[in-house]
């Protein structure tokens, strides 16, 4: 090789050609990282409805490193979705220095276990949440079960003027709930089976049975639905009668 002149040559400009793309790449490197290329404007593309302004910004102030051309998006949407009550983040850069921020937010639906709330679509979150919300409990895992359950047993009772205020299902599978009327609270229990086929029974003699009893003024504390063909309902004081006098 060393005595072919033109296989030397040609060796020489690869090597030129290497170092010269190495000079370039490394330019094109330094260049990208240069303060001109900085975002200068970050906008929040609609107005936050519960998640902090002043964290998102703060976050953002301490999280966006890089410029139009070196930020890490996965690290900046990483850190945003840190921030209570934010669900997804979407980035996008536009020509020169602008960057638009997407934040999508949860929705509360209800509570979830002791101390989570859970959203429409079943997903677990930790925010902070002072207003009313019903109460969901059931095992790890299984809140989009519990949520899809909660808006079947909603549509049920909110006709017969009941709202559903809690649903609970235990580690072995069984399902409980109450329902707030006019008249107070009403705990119900469907067991495992046909839950729903139990429900709709009920709601179908509700107006004669357990809505007649409320309208005349008892209170029914306890509706068991774990019956093959039917329900028992508890009527605080129905049975009781006034103690005869003797003669």
């Amino acid at each position: 090789m060393w005595d072919d002149a033109k296989a030397l040559n040609a060796a020489a400009i690869t090597l030129a050609a290497l170092a010269i793309v190495a000079l370039l790449a490394g330019a094109v490197l330094r260049a990208v990282r240069l303060p001109i290329f900085a975002f200068r404007d970050v906008v929040v593309t609609a107005p936050l409805a519960r998640a902090s302004a002043a964290h998102v910004e703060a976050v953002l102030r301490s999280e966006l490193h890089g410029t139009f051309f070196t930020l890490d998006f996965d690290a900046a949407r990483a850190a945003l979705r840190d921030v209570p009550w934010v669900k997804q983040v979407a980035l996008r850069r536009q020509w020169p220095a602008r960057l638009e921020v997407t934040i999508d937010e949860y929705v509360p639906l209800a509570r979830w276990n002791d101390n989570a709330l859970v959203d429409p679509d079943g997903v677990v979150f930790a925010a902070g949440y002072d207003g009313e919300l019903p109460q969901l409990e059931g095992p790890d895992g299984r809140a989009p079960d519990v949520v899809a359950r909660y808006r079947a047993f909603h549509d049920v009772l909110a006709p017969l003027g009941l709202a559903l205020t809690s649903l609970t299902l235990t580690p072995r599978g069984s399902w409980s709930l109450k329902a707030a009327g006019a008249t107070g609270s009403m705990a119900i229990a469907l067991g495992r089976a046909d839950v729903d086929v139990r429900l709709a029974r009920l709601a179908s003699v509700y107006p004669r049975t357990i809505g007649a009893l409320l309208r005349a003024g008892r209170n029914v504390e306890y509706v068991d639905l774990r019956y093959r063909a039917g329900f028992a309902a508890r009527v605080p004081g129905l049975r009781d009668k006034p103690a005869r006098k003797a003669a």
